[in-house]
């Protein structure tokens, strides 16, 4: 890659046999490229921005508790308000934990963080999600801000999807994770935010109108109807949130994240020091705080006056 194609994270900057698209290969770089400055990201940081994207599904659950009371024998347009919320989780760039299945599980995959660190970020982002989300539906409920016949409606919902069995609520949020992931790599592949904004509104669309279930909107739903109604909640987490957010979390990394590994090739970004397996197993190295340098460009080295990339890889 010549140097005038690489950002200044060393990832391209632009296609090189087509300037207007990327090869498989640079939206892999890419894709480690962004990864690698979240994945050590301070605690604080995390929480704040795990729980900012959770209270914002409370805009796709008051979109989706619109849409079933406007429309309540048509799944399709019941879900045309239901992408709100991710919108400005994903353009706002917010800690989702469903995005996470994929671009910190290459990471560790090819060896630049732990598996600790990956395990790390999980919990905390899942943790901020979850809180966030109850936060919202707590007031969702106690404010009144839903109608009545919204509320009738979601709690119609959330009965139907207790009554769904085990297997087959995991195997739909296993392709709900998939699709989340996909979008992941798409958004890493797209040039403008035109592009951006419809693959967001166009995979969670399909997500609820097909029926699919996403862990952090389905725990906005479960604590919704609990504070609104009442429910029997060690039911909902253990035969309701658990498949699913296990079937993200499966749908993300098996089937995108591994495949897409075997396809790379184990090629690894950037082409500096990687760490051991027994560090990629018991440590909690990883990230920029590892110290990896980052692959410079003739502009970062007269704007720094800091020594290239070779250099730095040699230490």
């Amino acid at each position: 890659m010549r140097d005038r194609d690489s950002a200044a994270s060393g990832a391209p900057a632009a296609g090189w046999a087509t300037g207007d698209r990327f090869s498989w290969e640079e939206i892999h770089q890419r894709l480690l490229a962004s990864a690698d400055e979240e994945i050590a990201e301070r605690t604080r940081v995390l929480i704040f921005s795990g729980l900012t994207a959770g209270f914002a599904i409370t805009l796709t659950f008051l979109g989706l508790a619109t849409g079933l009371a406007a429309f309540p024998d048509n799944p399709f347009l019941a879900a045309l308000l239901y992408p709100i919320g991710f919108l400005y989780i994903v353009l706002g760039r917010y800690q989702l934990y469903t995005e996470n299945t994929l671009s910190p599980v290459k990471l560790v995959l090819t060896r630049l963080a732990s598996l600790p660190l990956l395990l790390r970020l999980w919990a905390i982002v899942l943790a901020s999600n979850i809180l966030g989300a109850v936060v919202g539906a707590f007031i969702l409920s106690e404010a009144g801000v839903v109608s009545g016949a919204g509320g009738d409606a979601a709690a119609t919902l959330l009965e139907h999807s207790l009554a769904t069995g085990w297997w087959s609520v995991f195997f739909k949020a296993f392709f709900a994770g998939w699709l989340v992931a996909g979008l992941v790599w798409l958004s890493v592949a797209a040039r403008d935010t035109i592009s951006r904004v419809l693959m967001i509104y166009f995979v969670f669309f399909t997500i609820h109108a097909t029926g699919l279930y996403h862990i952090i909107s389905s725990s906005c739903e479960v604590f919704f109807v609990y504070f609104r109604s009442g429910i029997d909640l060690s039911a909902a987490v253990w035969g309701f949130l658990l498949p699913v957010g296990l079937g993200n979390t499966m749908g993300g990394v098996v089937a995108f994240s591994l495949v897409g590994y075997v396809q790379s090739d184990q090629q690894r970004y950037p082409e500096v020091r990687v760490l051991s397996w027994r560090d990629t197993l018991f440590s909690s190295k990883g990230g920029r705080p590892f110290g990896t340098p980052r692959p410079r460009t003739p502009y970062t080295e007269q704007s720094t006056g800091e020594v290239d990339g070779d250099t730095l890889r040699e230490q």
